[in-house]
């Protein structure tokens, strides 16, 4: 999009959204980008649904847990929250008001620095800017225990699933099954007697089909989620 195209949109009051990832491992299966590619393709999806416009989005986030394993990056919260806060001003000064920062990755203290950051940015304008943060996998995840078994996580049966729906072509021929054994209590690096893959759960059984049902099911949930939280 041009400068003065987006000069128009923007006082059209149209949401924006801002897709979050992180570069992150997902086994031996997925791409290292596969929280920003559910997060792009998810926005994009919604875009059409509730007219709204998508910026370029931010691929790295908070990845503590993942860090041991090869590829992970991981921002401190004060770099992420920061970002999000500057985003923001730069997007209110454009001209937009109503703004869906929507992450692909889940890590509690990732969400705390997108809402610290958006927060941050409420305090400055309190009277016309309205800000959402969520992470597509809180729906996801409501598929546990139906389409899933209730221990899925990271990289399992639902997220692979839905990457080859999503993005088939970069998904890998294994179909790792993995434990997650890593104790609630645990303050410092993962080990390898903890967790010995970056996985939570069986991928046996992912497919496309599977996928899409997730996907269909997100973007109901999100549409919904969204009108309530950021109406005209």
């Amino acid at each position: 999009m041009d400068s003065r195209t987006l000069e128009r949109e923007a006082k059209k009051g149209r949401v924006l959204i801002l897709p979050v990832g992180a570069l992150e491992a997902h086994g031996p299966h997925l791409p290292l980008a596969s929280d920003m590619i559910q997060a792009e393709a998810t926005a994009l999806a919604l875009s059409d649904r509730i007219d709204a416009l998508v910026a370029p989005g931010l691929p790295y986030g908070i990845c503590p847990g993942t860090r041991r394993f090869p590829g992970t990056v991981s921002h401190s919260i004060e770099t992420l929250a920061e970002t999000v806060h500057e985003l923001l001003e730069e997007f209110y000064r454009f001209g937009f008001r109503r703004v869906l920062i929507l992450s692909g990755h889940g890590a509690g203290n990732h969400m705390a620095a997108l809402r610290e950051g958006a927060t941050h940015s409420l305090d400055h304008h309190p009277n016309d800017l309205k800000v959402a943060c969520l992470c597509d996998y809180e729906f996801v995840y409501e598929l546990r225990g139906k389409e899933a078994p209730q221990g899925d996580g990271h990289g399992g049966l639902l997220e692979t699933s839905r990457v080859m729906a999503l993005a088939p072509q970069l998904v890998g021929s294994a179909r790792p099954k993995v434990d997650y054994n890593v104790p609630p209590s645990l303050v410092g690096p993962v080990t390898e007697e903890h967790w010995s893959e970056s996985v939570i759960g069986d991928t046996t059984e992912a497919s496309p089909e599977l996928g899409e049902k997730v996907q269909a099911y997100v973007l109901d949930r999100l549409e919904e989620t969204v009108r309530k939280a950021l109406p005209p």
